[in-house]
């Protein structure tokens, strides 16, 4: 704001204030240019806000896509200390009985000598052991840990060594096969020589050890369970085959106990799932609401008016409400998920339970499977792809309006020279006025004085 101050001090003109409301006056195109770019510049924001919201609910819609979310199945078992269950894809519900007759083991066999410590006597100088066909050459002498290290290091043996004190001075080699049943086991032959001796259990005297259970500490057994009164045989304790789509793990052999296993449809995941996805939905809903009441209300930065913004919102609801599959259920409606008088979106729960109570009969072709991707959250995330992707509506549309930015930067810059170079001619020019109005002042009082002067002298002579 000009002080008043003139240029020479000798007249009353403020030529800063003149010149000062003379640009503000050629600036008005030039801030109309840079509230027109703000303006841009607060869109390319808002659409910002808006990849995050349509990201948000596009990962809600890929976590029910292909059938991801569709009902799955929990088992429940009456004594969790016999036998545990886990359930998955393809299971049936059902009620089975379940009795653990044996448990799958591996086979542990021990040495019958002992040696006084684990690596200082030596238990053997030469020879070899055979386990499961491959031999374990000694050629110097080797402790119990020696032997131990070199069998764990042979590939194939299918038994895993270490040493176990048994006693006060009394060290065992103990082998324990590295997988449970009855095809795991192992035999052991020794031709071990020199040292303290090792020895193994060979109660047939045929010169194999392991191939008697008496010569053992654990016999390689497999699993023997009933389920439903139908006798079935394992290797392992984890039994996949027994009930469709769901796993047993075998805990305690219990010959008189008849566990109880009940498998059920659970809709939770999928319910949980819905939820997820309502919610990021009436999130981009308060936004285009926001949106909406910023454009009433004149802000220039909101995007509700523009065409993809309105196209994105028709398309949206559109695919919401489009019928899919030819199963029973055809509708998200029909699922619960249904629009408020508010435009926003609900879970029906009644209708949800109703919907889900058979499992996953009719809900394959609303909600597409693996083999058949076409559900409704997979027609959403295409959609919702087609605006976020890289190539996508919303970076096209940022990037016409960044182009519309550096065009009004290139603008702005060169319509700033103009009013810079027109306010140094401004300036210059009421340098130049106040110049004259200064020296005309200074010859009206020469001329004034001159005046003074003759008339002072005319009177003199009179």
């Amino acid at each position: 704001m000009s002080s008043g101050i003139t240029f020479s001090g000798f007249n009353n003109i403020d030529f800063n204030l003149v010149v000062n409301a003379a640009m503000t006056q050629a600036s008005q195109p030039l801030n109309s240019l840079k509230t027109q770019q703000s303006a841009l510049k607060s869109q390319v924001s808002t659409f910002d806000t808006l990849q995050t919201k349509l990201s948000a609910l596009d990962s809600a819609a890929s976590a029910l896509a292909a059938g991801t979310a569709l009902t799955t199945y929990s088992a429940t078992v009456s004594d969790s200390s016999i036998v545990s269950a886990t359930t998955a894809t393809g299971a049936i519900p059902g009620h089975y009985d379940v009795v653990v007759n044996e448990l799958a083991r591996a086979q542990v066999t021990a040495s019958n000598s002992t040696a006084p410590d684990a690596d200082t006597t030596s238990v053997a100088s030469g020879g070899w052991l055979t386990i499961n066909g491959h031999r374990i050459d000694v050629q110097a002498p080797v402790t119990l840990a020696d032997l131990a290290k070199q069998i764990n290091q042979t590939s194939g043996v299918g038994a895993q060594a270490s040493v176990v004190q048994t006693g006060s001075n009394a060290f065992r080699l103990v082998l324990t096969g590295t997988a449970t049943g009855e095809s795991n086991a192992f035999t052991i032959e020794n031709h071990l020589t020199g040292g303290s001796g090792l020895t193994f259990a060979d109660a047939d005297n045929n010169g194999v050890s392991g191939d008697s259970a008496s010569d053992n500490a654990v016999q390689a057994t497999n699993a023997q369970l009933t389920v439903n009164n139908l006798a079935i045989t394992s290797q392992s304790n984890t039994v996949d085959s027994a009930i469709p789509g769901t796993t047993l793990t075998l805990l305690k052999k219990s010959p008189s106990t008849t566990v109880s296993l009940d498998v059920q449809a659970s809709a939770s995941d999928l319910k949980t799932k819905l939820q997820n996805f309502v919610n990021a939905y009436n999130s981009l809903q308060q936004f285009a609401s926001d949106q909406s009441t910023s454009a009433a209300n004149g802000n220039k930065a909101s995007i509700a008016r523009d065409p993809l913004f309105r196209g994105l919102r028709n398309e949206l609801r559109t695919t919401l409400l489009n019928n899919y599959g030819s199963d029973t259920l055809q509708t998200l409606s029909q699922l619960g998920v249904e629009f408020t008088r508010t435009g926003t979106m609900q879970l029906n729960s009644t209708q949800f339970d109703t919907a889900t109570a058979s499992g996953n009969s009719g809900l394959k072709g609303l909600l597409g499977t693996t083999d058949s991707p076409n559900g409704a959250f997979d027609a959403i995330h295409a959609l919702l792809k087609d605006y976020t992707q890289t190539s996508g509506a919303i970076p096209q549309a940022q990037t016409r309006l960044n182009d519309q930015v550096s065009s009004l930067d290139r603008e702005i810059a060169s319509m700033q020279s103009r009013l810079d170079l027109q306010r140094a001619t401004l300036m210059k020019q009421a340098t130049a006025a106040d110049l004259a109005m200064t020296t005309l002042k200074s010859q009206s009082g020469s001329l004034a004085s001159f005046g003074s002067s003759t008339s002072s002298s005319s009177s003199s002579s009179s």
